[in-house]
């Protein structure tokens, strides 16, 4: 399910989202900073600041994870059934050590949320289909010009 094209997206993005549904069926979406992924199969996130999203996934456990390189304007929406692993879990450690390194000593991890994932479709900015000759690196050119990087 995890292509290498999507390996390679979610270790080049900095930032992901995770849609969530509470028990009354209201959305939540919110940023998750520390994720990586495990296998061929797995989205592995860390707990920093998420307890919505926590609550939400011992109700419910169909998920979204969205990413997008900021300068490609490409990436990935991956949908799946989510599980949350506690600190207190014996299962906790061995899904920490693969969060650990890029959450670093700033961010204390609470939990893991894991994601396994059932569908993936590529995001893609309208401009690569809209715009004629819209190449990735003009792309990755234009976006640094207007975020002034």
């Amino acid at each position: 399910m995890l292509t290498e094209e999507v390996k390679k997206s979610i270790d080049e993005s900095i930032l992901c989202w995770l849609a969530t549904v509470d028990d009354e069926g209201s959305p939540n979406c919110s940023p998750k900073e520390i994720f990586t992924h495990f296998g061929d199969s797995q989205v592995v996130i860390a707990n920093i600041a998420s307890p919505v999203s926590v609550k939400n996934i011992e109700t419910n456990v169909a998920v979204c994870v969205s990413f997008v390189h900021v300068f490609k304007q490409k990436g990935f929406k991956l949908k799946g059934h989510a599980k949350y692993i506690p600190a207190e879990s014996a299962a906790y450690s061995e899904q920490l050590e693969l969060v650990q390194s890029l959450a670093g000593e700033s961010f204390p991890v609470k939990g893991i949320i894991v994601v396994e994932v059932l569908s993936t479709k590529q995001i893609i900015a309208p401009g690569y289909y809209l715009v004629p000759g819209t190449t990735e690196e003009g792309q990755v050119k234009n976006a640094k010009r207007a975020y002034g990087v």
